[in-house]
């Protein structure tokens, strides 16, 4: 917990912050995407999945849950970057407790972001081994805030991150009585 701790204290600059977030956003926008879409390909044929796919519905769908996703995420980084001057990658954490924007939806934006993102992915797909494949992110990633994230944010931000995490939702945002 502690080397968490050393280098989230470390102060980037916004052009190392920037190098971050361009290398985070191929990864997560076209890396991980790319291997949804390829990898469910192979499965489904595979395992002889049948597909579900229902005319215009599926593209129509997906796009909305990959643009509003999109959306999202990409707000977080933005509120990341500026308010708490840092970036959504644990190597360059924000420097400040961030609870503006989507955080006032819930403690988790990006992960919530990306997860619309991979599902619609899957849904325009219409391919049930690609739904499975763009949970194994939310799904990895919750069990490390779990474990890792909270205990050093907790350390880091103490009775701010407490009352902040009593207030907020983990993942499903609460639209009422927002604070």
């Amino acid at each position: 917990m502690s080397r968490f701790k050393k280098w989230a204290r470390h102060e980037y600059s916004k052009k190392q912050r920037m190098i971050a977030v361009v290398f985070g956003g191929v990864i997560f926008w076209v890396i991980i995407p790319f291997f949804i879409v390829v990898v469910s390909s192979y499965i489904d044929q595979w395992l002889h999945l049948p597909k579900f796919r229902y005319g215009l519905i599926n593209p129509v769908i997906g796009f909305l849950f990959i643009v509003v996703g999109w959306l999202f995420a990409n707000w977080t980084v933005n509120v990341q970057f500026s308010l708490g001057r840092g970036t959504p990658i644990p190597l360059m954490a924000t420097q400040k407790l961030v609870i503006k924007g989507p955080y006032t939806y819930c403690r988790n934006p990006m992960t919530l972001g990306t997860t619309l993102f991979y599902l619609g992915v899957a849904i325009w797909l219409g391919s049930f081994s690609a739904v499975g494949l763009g949970l194994v992110y939310p799904v990895g990633i919750s069990i490390y805030i779990k474990l890792i994230e909270e205990k050093e944010l907790e350390e880091r931000f103490g009775s701010k991150y407490f009352e902040y995490k009593e207030r907020i939702p983990f993942l499903i945002p609460r639209f009422k009585n927002r604070s």
